[in-house]
């Protein structure tokens, strides 16, 4: 038979057990001990790879793993969401870099996504957004918003715009241009933003309502022509250039964000961490600079501010695609 054990040594017993008990949390702090993938749900080389790929870079140097890009394209970014939300472990080894097209946009599109935006995703910050602008390519007659759409009245469902997809906010910018000025134009979805602005540059399709970011460089190379900003205000990298309501499409704005996302459950600690890593680059004026310079308008938020914006950009979007009777072929 046992003897129990006396109390002075049972204490340090207890003490033991309790600690172990609290191993689980002890262990997240030391987090992370691995590689980070890094999903994000555009191809190499289009406007969401431009910022995550320095991003991901910065983020390494501060937590001391290497975080590893991951290009998962497809459905509006549905795939990748979709993969993150249900494939893969809540233990912030797994980041999604999700935007207003996949999270807010395409809930009221598909018939199922695969995913819930408000369910499954934990914001921890926005990260960056950058206005969606109307892109002619050079090769066309168009120098003003006025003279587009004097060739849409003229021959209403003839001109064409590409986008990165139906209900993308390219497409749905182009429905706003529709709406706020009384034209008819086609609708041109392809498989992604580059895509389309190859064609657009190629003379293929006359134009696009694309995002900042991803059309400077080619606007300063002199192979496409940006007509207006869907802002409430100019770009201070393109001051010459009104925005729609300067150039007389008045109420059409369209502000393309994205941000920093993991599953639903994943340990405080760790949302806690990555919220406070990723911030701090964000808020740094050296990685900011060169981003800003590309289109980019860089800011950082809390996770409450970034649940709460996307929220209520989910209910305008929903609104807009009914009013719009957009759906996915």
């Amino acid at each position: 038979m046992v003897k129990p054990l006396k109390s002075a040594l049972a204490l340090p017993v207890i003490a033991t057990v309790l600690a172990l008990g609290a191993l689980p949390a002890i262990a997240q702090t030391g987090y992370p001990q691995k590689p980070i993938v890094l999903v994000v749900p555009q191809p190499a080389g289009g406007a969401a790879d431009q910022f995550a790929r320095p991003f991901g870079a910065a983020l390494s140097q501060r937590l001391g793993q290497p975080v590893i890009i991951e290009n998962r394209p497809g459905a509006n970014g549905n795939i990748a969401a979709a993969y993150v939300a249900h494939n893969l472990p809540a233990d912030g080894y797994t980041i999604f870099y999700g935007s207003v097209s996949t999270l807010a946009v395409n809930p009221h599109l598909y018939k199922s996504t695969g995913f819930d935006p408000l369910k499954d995703f934990q914001p921890i910050t926005l990260t960056n957004q950058t206005p969606n602008v109307l892109v002619v390519g050079a090769g066309t007659p168009y120098k003003s918003v006025a003279e587009v759409v004097a060739a849409a009245k003229k021959a209403p469902g003839t001109l064409s715009f590409g986008s990165a997809g139906n209900g993308n906010t390219m497409h749905l910018t182009g429905l706003q241009f529709e709406a706020k000025t009384g034209t008819s134009l086609v609708h041109v979805p392809y498989k992604g933003g580059p895509a389309a602005l190859t064609d657009v540059m190629g003379g293929q399709i006359p134009m696009m309502f694309h995002n900042l970011s991803a059309v400077l460089a080619q606007e300063k190379a002199g192979r496409v022509r940006v007509l207006a900003v869907a802002d409430t205000h100019r770009s201070k990298l393109l001051p010459e250039v009104p925005t729609m309501t300067e150039a007389g499409a008045p109420g059409v704005v369209q502000l393309a964000w994205s941000g920093m996302l993991v599953r639903s459950g994943t340990p405080t600690p760790i949302v806690e961490r990555l919220h406070k890593e990723m911030t701090a680059i964000l808020d740094t004026p050296a990685f900011r600079k060169p981003l800003e310079e590309q289109g980019f308008d860089v800011l950082s938020s809390t996770p409450r501010e970034f649940t709460e914006r996307l929220k209520a950009d989910y209910a305008a979007m929903g609104e807009v695609i009914k009013a719009g009777n957009v759906q996915i072929d």
